[in-house]
């Protein structure tokens, strides 16, 4: 570290123009970046997968995308059977066939088939499957223009409402505008960032970090840019690239500029010479840190999930170009126009804090009562999390109002149900395709089948499976099982929207276990040799799973049994948590847990060196640390507070699981179990035997047990 800072601060101009060309290109690169990311989580190799893609190659629509569903409810007296229905509800899905010129249809209008009434005849329901076309909100588009297409449109004098998991979700204003969507929301966060730095520093240096955000995270769009063109990038990679970009530049930022004030303290210490001792001491810190993140993170690509992969890699490459700003741009900063930022100058910025020192001394000397009184918080809401159901949300919790909402309460009040809104699709590529719906109409959990005439293409055909329940829930899953286990005439394999979200669960908490073995062993190993200890990162790692498990919890209890959101957001408990969030959850919680670890525990291994106490170690360790974790956490908790209030219910829960996660590991888990675990400890702290120091190429501490 001491050498590529001294390279830096003798080549200025061409470190500053460097990062000056890089960071241009990288604004321009968010917006395609941006299109170039993939919504669908797609699990090759597996029957949904495979299928979906067959279907869309094979009739350019369906598979993957949920269908819109247009719904009438006729008045009291009228049926379907009522002269005159059939034809006005035929001439109403013309109008939507116009609209959308490539979508496949089917309703009773076309087919004459019961599958799409209801018992009592009064509500009907079409099927409207649009082409594949990706991008960030495939379906809502086409969801609005089927929404005009009818409107002002009756059968029979009922209105037609259009609603459809697509149709819900453009209601509910989910869409986020793509890249510069991501980029605005940003903006706002790092608003909310300032503020905070602001009453931190208490000087100019608070625009410092956050200029570090602001040439890391447009610059990790640029190389996230040629990996999306190359291969599916999950959309959701954007919110992990601008938040934890913003979380961890920051937080790298924080804790060298920190440094850089301390050293500036001491007598007879040049500026030169205080930006390098900050660079040798949280420098490294920086960099073990952010390798740490990095090397967890690449564990997701050993995982056959492009989804898992796309996340890994773009884990990977936040935490790379964060480390890579810290190290070269902020030196440079702090060298040049450092001093003059760092005005009025804070000099209570630069030492340990009373406050966090004081309540160091409070949980050293209460260490049982804290860990206990935390761990039970904490085991609390791993317990809750272990009734998680996965799946898509229950589609009256996506939005309140509107046509979508109105379509979806007529199939629910007929007794239709959700079913139309996820049903199976059964590619038949030989056999009878009518005596493939007439078998799957039997299978239990399945209200009805359906096998137009006009649905064959290329000696295939496709039945439309509609289950009884909501396909994406677990009632969806065993029927899904059901109907891939029975027996029917010909080669039918079963794909659509629900079956595809059903295989990429089962493929990725099959792996789960893997994944979670493969960063835990790197991250204690790397650990291990940085804190020169066995215990250290044996309970960083345990407590960096806790921290998980309590947001997982949080979401549990908020959104999946709806304690608060409702009061909060207006939404109802949505029964189930996206497959996908629990992930995502765990890489970014894990990455940004690590951090905040490395921060405070190389502080106590420093000063356990220097006077071989673990109290005095754990005491400086928390009064130099916690103002800033305090402050990085809350600079993110800032950020998602923000997020949560754009439109979307899994908008929302993503931010309050991150939100919220982060907050809980910044106060209970490194303000109070972790100085209380390292207290009650005492020596065992630093344990580190003799050949396990030899194997990872470390010298063990003189004072450890």
């Amino acid at each position: 570290m001491t050498a590529l800072t001294r390279i830096v601060l003798d080549h200025k101009r061409l470190v500053l123009g460097f990062w000056l060309v890089v960071t241009i290109a990288a604004f321009a690169a968010i917006q395609p970046a941006g299109n170039a990311l993939s919504q669908q989580f797609s699990v090759p190799g597996h029957e949904g997968f495979e299928t979906n893609r067959e279907i869309g190659e094979i009739y350019g629509n369906g598979g993957d995308v949920a269908p819109l569903v247009p719904v009438v409810k006729l008045p009291q007296g009228k049926t379907v059977d009522s002269p005159g229905i059939t034809r006005q509800l035929d001439a109403a899905l013309a109008k939507v066939e116009a609209a959308l010129p490539e979508a496949r249809t089917a309703s009773y209008a076309s087919t004459g088939d019961r599958a799409f009434v209801s018992g009592d005849g009064h509500t009907t329901f079409a099927l409207v499957y649009i082409p594949q076309k990706g991008g960030v909100d495939p379906g809502q588009a086409e969801a609005r223009q089927a929404q005009a297409a009818l409107a002002g449109v009756t059968v029979g004098g009922a209105a037609v409402a259009v609603t459809g998991l697509d149709a819900l979700r453009a209601a509910a204003g989910e869409s986020d505008g793509g890249g510069t969507g991501v980029l605005l929301g940003t903006l706002l966060a790092a608003l909310g960032a300032l503020v905070v730095l602001v009453f931190v520093f208490r000087s100019f240096m608070a625009l410092v970090p956050v200029l570090m955000a602001f040439v890391a995270i447009p610059t990790t769009f640029l190389l996230v840019w040629p990996v999306a063109s190359v291969t599916d990038v999950s959309v959701i990679v954007q919110y992990l690239v601008a938040l934890i970009g913003l979380g961890i530049a920051i937080d790298y930022a924080l804790l060298v500029v920190v440094r850089w004030r301390e050293e500036r303290r001491r007598p007879n210490v040049t500026n030169d010479v205080a930006v390098r001792n900050a660079m040798q001491h949280a420098g490294s810190s920086v960099v073990f840190s952010g390798t740490t993140v990095a090397i967890s993170l690449l564990a997701l690509v050993a995982l056959p999930v492009p989804f898992l992969r796309s996340i890994g890699i773009a884990g990977l490459l936040i935490a790379l170009v964060s480390v890579a700003v810290a190290v070269t741009l902020l030196p440079l900063v702090l060298a040049t126009i450092g001093p003059r930022l760092d005005w009025p100058r804070n000099r209570r910025g630069a030492g340990a804090s009373r406050a966090w020192s004081a309540w160091a001394r409070l949980v050293v000397r209460h260490r049982w009562a804290a860990a206990v009184g935390s761990t039970a918080v904490l085991a609390a809401l791993a317990v809750a999390a272990t009734s998680i159901q996965l799946g898509n949300p229950r589609a009256d919790s996506l939005a309140q109002a509107g046509s979508a909402r109105a379509g979806l309460e007529k199939l629910q009040d007929s007794g239709i149900g959700t079913g139309p809104l996820s049903p199976f699709d059964a590619l038949v590529r030989s056999g009878d395709a009518g005596a493939v719906a007439r078998a799957l109409a039997q299978v239990d959990g399945v209200r009805s089948a359906a096998a137009p005439a006009d649905w064959r293409r290329s000696d295939t055909a496709l039945v439309a499976v509609i289950p009884t329940a909501d396909g994406n829930s677990a009632a969806g899953r065993a029927t899904l099982d059901r109907i891939r286990a029975t027996s029917v005439p010909g080669d039918v394999t079963i794909g659509g929207e629900a079956a595809v979200s059903a295989d990429f669960l089962h493929a990725v908490y099959g792996n789960f276990p893997l994944m979670l073995a493969l960063i835990s062993v790197l991250t204690f190993l790397l650990l291990a040799r940085a804190f020169r200890s066995l215990i250290l990162p044996l309970k960083a790692v345990v407590l960096n799973l806790l921290s998980v498990a309590a947001a997982w919890g949080l979401i549990v209890l908020v959104f999946q049994h709806g304690f608060g959101s409702d009061e909060i957001w207006g939404i109802e408990a949505t029964r189930a948590i996206n497959v996908e969030m629990p992930i995502v959850i765990f890489a970014f919680l894990f990455g940004v847990s690590m951090d905040y670890q490395v921060f405070i525990i190389s502080r106590m291994r420093e000063a356990y060196d220097r006077t071989g106490d673990t109290d005095t170690a754990v005491i400086e360790g928390v009064g130099r640390t916690g103002r800033l974790v305090t402050s990085a956490a809350l600079i993110l908790g800032l950020a998602f507070a923000a997020f949560s209030a754009t439109p979307g219910t899994e908008a929302k829960m993503f931010a309050t699981a991150l939100g919220g996660g982060i907050l809980i590991d910044a106060t209970i888990i490194r303000g109070i179990l972790a100085p209380a675990a390292v207290a009650l400890l005492g020596r065992w702290n630093w344990w580190m035997p003799t050949r396990a120091a030899r194997l990872l190429r470390v010298e063990p501490a003189a004072n450890a047990a």
